[in-house]
């Protein structure tokens, strides 16, 4: 295996189990996956990082049937409210885009895969969520 990157900053992959780290205002505990100046919600400018947990239920889904060219559909796109706070909008991954086979409420987990591969064997690492 080559080396390894993350798609997005905020997913960690080096520092235990692949997990996402937010942004956190220090002020009103809201969490951020982007660099921030200030809060959105108070207005502090003061934020620590936190990681966040890999286990949460969907909160709602909708199944995309149509997306930009080269983006494979059907996929499931959803809400998912992390266990102990935060929220994250992913994909619901190794399941079928299939509406009997996903619900409100539904447990899931954080699931990595391997996006693509540069000429030098780098894989790019994105993330989704799976059924528990």
């Amino acid at each position: 295996m080559g080396k390894q990157v993350p798609i997005v900053d905020y997913l960690i992959l080096d520092d235990g189990p692949p997990h996402l780290r937010a942004q956190v205002c220090t002020g009103c505990g809201a969490s951020y996956f982007d660099r921030r100046n200030a809060c959105a919600k108070c207005g502090q400018r003061a934020f620590e990082p936190r990681s966040l947990p890999a286990e949460g239920t969907v909160r709602s889904f909708t199944i995309v049937h149509r997306a930009a060219p080269g983006v494979p559909t059907p996929y499931v796109s959803a809400i998912v409210d992390l266990e102990g706070g935060g929220v994250v909008k992913a994909n619901v991954v190794n399941v079928d885009p299939d509406p009997d086979q996903i619900s409100f409420g539904m447990p899931v987990k954080l699931a990595t895969f391997v996006a693509g591969t540069d000429d030098d064997g780098t894989e790019a690492v994105a993330f989704g969520y799976e059924p528990k």
